[in-house]
């Protein structure tokens, strides 16, 4: 028998995030991961404090950066593999009232640190942009796929990760203790994303689940190093290749990309972009999101030492920092969630 101050069942970013929070405060665990949710996997990665769609401020982005951004500059320097590019990040505009409303935007105290209130013109042949844009400050884009897969080679080195299912069924609880197979954990932390939907003990949790699709696209003639937000987002991710992202259906839970997807990526991605351009991929998967599009953090109702760290949505290299921050500070020195985050906020 093996003992550890933990388990963590999955390796997306919640995940990652409070693994780095347990090697921080030199506490043993053990991770399994069975590769089956890719929503972590798919992701832009990208981390920007404003809404674009409405020029609204993200919930928290000041204290969910100034989080993040040391944890994963950490992990590089650990790991010794660079997935955090700073980059530039432009909203197409689409008319002169969109420019209004950036302006708007820019002069309210919680976006003026994160708008840019200089438009810039459009000097891309391969771009429609005739009314410019508008530069959001400090963002950038964490390579996920590279992270996730190099965070786990981590793992295996150290013997912390075991590839399979975790099987629900076998977790024996007898007064307050708990026992998986041959490791005996003082506690267990459930960070499957959308996986949690199988999951016995936190299946009442209201996580909703948004499929995503996305693509990568190859497109020589593009040539930018920005990234663009219009009707979709356009990121460079190197060798002329872009990611293209990314589609929301709230009916379909498959990981299956589909053509009705394709369809509405490369219709709204011919709206502003004006070169030929390659698929090269067509991913899907499935977001952890909330009707309340907050985070699902929280104790079990009844076994003491069962925990969710849940609900990320689409913003989840920027709060995952954050709420496993707050995870442990709640389980190893009895500080009190954010009712917000917290799953009790659903109890009725």
């Amino acid at each position: 028998m093996k003992q550890v101050d933990y388990i963590i069942v999955g390796c997306g970013l919640a995940s990652i995030a409070f693994c780095e929070q347990l090697r921080a405060n030199h506490k043993s665990f053990m991770v399994y991961d069975d590769n089956s949710q890719k929503s972590s996997l798919v992701a832009a990665g990208l981390y920007n404090p404003v809404v674009l769609k409405r020029f609204s401020d993200v919930w928290k982005a000041k204290e969910q950066l100034e989080i993040a951004l040391p944890v994963y500059n950490k992990i590089e320097a650990d790991l010794g593999v660079k997935f955090d590019h700073k980059l530039q990040l432009l909203r197409r505009f689409t008319s002169i009232e969109e420019q209004n409303l950036w302006f708007n935007a820019a002069d309210k105290p919680s976006l003026e640190p994160y708008l840019s209130i200089q438009l810039l013109k459009n000097t891309h042949d391969c771009i429609d942009a005739p009314y410019g844009f508008g530069e959001v400050l400090h963002t950038g884009r964490l390579d996920t796929e590279n992270l996730i897969k190099s965070y786990k080679f981590f793992l295996k080195e150290k013997d912390t990760l075991k590839e399979e299912q975790f099987q629900y069924h076998k977790l024996q609880i007898e007064r307050g203790s708990l026992k998986y197979n041959e490791i005996i954990p003082k506690q267990i932390v459930f960070a499957e994303g959308f996986g949690v939907k199988k999951n016995p003990f936190f299946s009442h949790i209201p996580l909703n689940g948004t499929k995503g699709e996305v693509l990568i696209i190859q497109a020589p003639d593009l040539q930018i190093d920005f990234g663009v937000k219009s009707s979709v987002f356009i990121i460079p991710i190197g060798n002329n290749k872009y990611y293209v992202g990314a589609t929301y259906n709230w009916k379909d839970k498959t990981h299956q990309p589909t053509d009705e997807g394709l369809d509405e990526l490369l219709t709204k991605l011919k709206t502003f972009i004006k070169c030929d351009f390659e698929v090269i991929r067509h991913e899907a998967g499935i977001r952890p999101t909330v009707k309340d599009r907050r985070p699902l953090v929280g104790r079990h109702p009844k076994s003491q030492n069962l925990y969710v760290l849940n609900g990320l949505g689409t913003r989840g290299v920027m709060i995952a920092p954050y709420v496993a921050e707050k995870l442990f500070n709640f389980i190893e020195n009895d500080k009190p969630l954010d009712f917000e985050i917290n799953i009790e906020r659903f109890k009725h």
